[in-house]
């Protein structure tokens, strides 16, 4: 599969696929004759992944180690892998913890000009009578 196709089912920009590549993150992807990228199920499968953890928010540099381990093929670095991946989770779910302490803030301040609003409404309507 060619770059074109591989971003647009991924929804990642070919620029993005390309610097991937470039520093490392994936292997060097096998070329056809024409010197066209075919992009292979494996390949793919790491561009999904790599994805999923940039949209979870790991640093390129994270990924960068845990990819180099994943390389190997060593099941000596699973323990290094897993490491980098739950001190992400961590990571992670402190992120989540505060998003949803800005979501109750800002239920909060809905929920007060909606009384507001209800008041006003009341306030009207008591006027007009």
């Amino acid at each position: 599969m060619n770059i074109k196709k591989v971003s647009e089912q991924l929804e990642i920009t070919p620029d993005t696929i390309r610097y991937y590549e470039r520093i490392g993150l994936v292997p060097p992807i096998n070329r056809n004759k024409n010197g066209v990228r075919d992009f292979t199920d494996l390949d793919i499968q790491r561009l999904d992944f790599i994805k999923c953890m940039r949209h979870a928010g790991l640093s390129i540099e994270s990924l960068y180690e845990y990819m180099h381990l994943y390389s190997l093929n060593d099941d000596r670095t699973i323990p290094a892998r897993k490491k980098i991946l739950e001190e992400e989770a961590e990571k992670l779910d402190k992120r989540i913890a505060s998003l949803q302490e800005t979501r109750a803030y800002l239920q909060h301040k809905i929920d007060v000009y909606d009384s507001q609003l209800t008041q006003a409404t009341d306030d009207l309507k008591l006027s007009e009578e």
